[in-house]
């Protein structure tokens, strides 16, 4: 192939390649198709590149070192070191593949982008992310947390993926834990809550009995402390409404704290008193039951540490 000249017809130099490229002709794990395509190479070596987020498969960074790869996938070892490195001080990367990206968002932050907010979401952050390996990558809402809460969200990389995950939702997720401070002392160690919520648009109301309008919802809790006249309390997701721990919470008497909307009078942290910290799900390509968890917001301990000084 003639090689490319400029205006003077002395030869041009060629861009260097931005990465080694590898096809897969047969099913094979990540770790060792990356062996055996790399002769000579050690598993440390291997995880070393997995580590340091430079092995991409479909233009996708992937860091799981037994990540099922399929016949016809493009696995690609980046020649930059980090040059796709996530670094977002409202987003915190918690897993990727080619299929799914699990981050921590921080409070106030919005899960998908609307007309009115595009930029600061958490949607619109990781789409220009994954557009940094390729200009077609998008990301796909799965579910929501309220711009309020803070913790673990789960998004697809693929419009299959996401429509997978939300047909299956309930087979597919096998956990969703939050944790809250709510107002006064909870009076039960433990119980569930059930009724139907109705999404009034800006709020959402609650029965006890089916109306015909209304979607089940059921939220198990657990009291974990009481002190200086609040709660600190773990709720474990049967069902995933819009704004139903809140809801839930305040019919118990106890609204989480921060969360006037649902009858809180008090806002010690200055945010909501909610987080979600841990999920689990089976894999919607692969199969392999994955969870991810992360630690109870350092001020949410502060304020159940606190002398109570009345």
């Amino acid at each position: 192939m003639a090689r490319g000249r400029n205006t003077s017809g002395r030869p041009m130099a060629r861009r260097a390649p931005r990465y080694t490229e590898f096809l897969v002709n047969e099913p094979a794990e990540l770790m060792e198709f990356l062996m055996q395509k790399m002769s000579g190479i050690s598993r440390n070596k291997v995880k070393a590149l997995l580590t340091n987020r430079v092995v991409l498969v479909n233009n996708t960074i992937t860091t799981q070192y037994n990540f099922e790869l399929k016949k016809g996938m493009k696995v690609q070892i980046s020649k930059a070191k980090n040059n796709h490195e996530f670094n977002n001080p409202l987003l915190k990367l918690i897993y990727e593949d080619p299929y799914i990206i699990v981050v921590e968002k921080k409070e106030g932050v919005l899960s998908v982008s609307t007309e009115h907010v595009k930029e600061r979401t958490a949607q619109h952050i990781l789409s220009e992310y994954v557009k940094r390996s390729h200009r077609g990558n998008r990301i796909f809402v799965v579910h929501r947390l309220d711009r309020e809460t803070s913790g673990l969200i789960m998004y697809a990389k693929d419009e299959k993926t996401q429509h997978t995950l939300r047909d299956n939702w309930q087979d597919i997720v096998t956990e969703r834990r939050y944790v809250a401070i709510v107002s006064g002392e909870m009076e039960r160690d433990a119980g569930t809550i059930e009724s139907w919520l109705t999404d009034q648009k800006y709020f959402v109301s609650s029965s006890p009995v089916d109306d015909g309008t209304g979607r089940y919802a059921v939220t198990h809790y657990k009291t974990i402390k009481r002190a200086n006249g609040y709660s600190l309390v773990e709720l474990n997701l049967e069902t995933g409404r819009k704004n139903q721990i809140r809801v839930h919470m305040s019919e118990l008497g106890h609204p989480v704290i921060g969360d006037e909307r649902y009858g809180s009078k008090c806002n010690p942290l200055e945010r909501l008193g909610l987080h979600a910290f841990k999920l689990s799900f089976y894999h919607p390509v692969t199969g392999e039951h994955l969870q991810f968890e992360t630690p109870y917001p350092s001020n949410f301990k502060s304020l159940m540490l606190k002398k109570n000084t009345k």
